[in-house]
């Protein structure tokens, strides 16, 4: 994690507030209609520590089986071994190895570039990242939030099912577009005995 990320106000651990942080995705149906979907369950881990940026990490785990695109049918196919083969391949993994970016300032634009897992395969994703601000909730705690794009392709994982068109391309497009809203709060700091 670069160095120029860090900040005063952002070291320590923060945590992804599930109630406040929507992992989506789209794909293109019959190579002309947008689909989108969701994962319900998603936990993840940052902590930064300036002293030793190298050491700052960025952990999340996504729940395969809460996929939800609000069709029951389609999300039953998407849990299937034909695609993300959830009984196998439960939790789907991103881990940040390197950001690229400026201070965290709001506004700042990054770029995480990490390991994503899909059905214990692994390959390397780039997620452009609008950093949104930071602010104390009602309760006195500390929250801060982001905004985080990618495209990858499905077959880079094995997610390989599809079907011919009679008139031309395939019924589900490769590309899989990828946008995270995240909201992470701080963990609270252990008061010495």
């Amino acid at each position: 994690m670069s160095s120029r990320m860090e900040t005063r106000e952002t070291t320590g651990t923060w945590t992804l507030d599930p109630a406040h942080t929507t992992v989506g995705f789209s794909a293109k149906h019959m190579m002309f209609t947008t689909v989108r979907g969701r994962f319900n369950q998603a936990s993840g881990r940052l902590t930064v520590d300036p002293a030793a940026p190298e050491g700052a990490s960025l952990e999340v785990e996504i729940d395969a089986a809460s996929i939800d695109t609000g069709v029951g049918p389609r999300d039953d196919h998407l849990r299937s071994t034909e695609f993300l083969d959830v009984e196998k391949h439960p939790k789907l993994h991103f881990r940040v190895r390197r950001v690229d970016g400026p201070r965290l300032d709001e506004g700042a634009e990054l770029r995480l570039v990490g390991d994503l897992t899909i059905r214990d395969v692994t390959r390397e994703v780039a997620l452009d990242v609008l950093y949104e601000g930071k602010g104390k909730d009602p309760w006195g705690g500390e929250r801060m939030g982001f905004t985080a794009t990618a495209r990858i392709d499905r077959r880079d994982f094995g997610l390989t099912w599809n079907q011919a068109l009679e008139t031309g391309g395939v019924l589900v497009s490769n590309e899989v577009k990828i946008e995270i809203l995240a909201q992470l709060q701080k963990a609270a700091e252990r008061q010495a005995a």
